[in-house]
């Protein structure tokens, strides 16, 4: 079989707990992307939150792709041209946003250029496996923003955005999302991106739909794409690429639909399931 396209989500496949792309991993995908594949980082982290790596697997040089945003924008690491960008419009940014006020524990996180807007940068800790964790932080960090406090998110939006973060502690969210995202359950994509993240993107965004959009007209066929994930918005990219994989510290969902369970993101899952695919 030829592997032409390998997409992989960032947190969690393709970087281990350390979040970092381990040795044989990088080995490996530099030795696909020689021998004419490319490469696809699908992941709900802003773009900015992706360049480094890029950078990392020298995607530029081979036409590799950066799918943001859970699959609300698409990027050519060579060009830096926009190929795909589907936001919330500015009333259903709002309506999000002032909805959330309802969820006292509840924090909102948006962007815009080089800023992170939260409500109170000190209201950053949530219980994340028993311990405090600096969420804020985190996320500011991961996507390379500077933070700014907006009183009210609501009233300041006056822009597109690719998505809507909220967080809080993973059991107050699975208390919650379903009342988070009643009045937009039909009018919006709204999911777990992670045990303490729940997105609101633009009606019928996920990263399947992005990959659709972009690699068909470009030519490559489903059958030549392979798709490693671990989480539940991976479902929709493991379902749709010819190949669907699931990491082993995935969660059970994906397991269960996709073709195959490679071992973790900590034991080069990537790479082990590569060396069967790839000359």
């Amino acid at each position: 079989m030829s592997i032409k396209v390998i997409i992989m989500d960032v947190d969690g496949t393709l970087t281990n707990t350390n979040k970092v792309i381990t040795p044989l991993t990088k080995q490996t995908l530099l030795k696909a992307e020689e021998q004419g594949a490319i490469l696809i980082l699908a992941s709900g982290r802003p773009t900015s939150g992706l360049l480094d790596i890029a950078k990392e697997l020298e995607m530029h040089k081979h036409h590799g792709l950066l799918v943001s945003y859970n699959g609300s924008k698409v990027i050519d690491c060579e060009t830096m041209e926009t190929l795909f960008n589907q936001a919330l419009s500015v009333e259903e940014g709002k309506a999000v946003l002032e909805h959330m006020k309802k969820f006292d524990k509840v924090r909102p996180m948006i962007d815009k250029g080089e800023y992170m807007y939260v409500n109170n940068v000190y209201d950053n800790m949530i219980m994340f496996n028993g311990a405090p964790f600096d969420v804020i932080q985190y996320e500011s960090r991961g996507g390379k923003f500077k933070l700014c406090e907006i009183d009210d998110l609501a009233e300041f939006v006056d822009f597109e955005l690719n998505k809507i973060l909220t967080t809080s502690d993973p059991e107050y969210l699975q208390s919650h999302y379903e009342e988070m995202m009643e009045p937009f359950r039909d009018k919006l994509s709204c999911m777990f991106t992670g045990p303490f993240y729940f997105e609101f993107t633009a009606p019928g965004i996920d990263k399947a739909k992005a990959l659709d959009t972009v690699l068909i007209p470009m030519g490559y066929k489903k059958e030549e794409m392979i798709a490693f994930g671990d989480g539940h918005n991976d479902a929709s990219m493991v379902n749709y690429a010819g190949i669907g994989v699931a990491m082993a510290n995935a969660v059970q969902d994906l397991k269960d639909i996709a073709d195959e369970v490679t071992l973790s993101n900590d034991e080069d899952g990537i790479a082990v399931t590569l060396e069967k695919y790839m000359n």
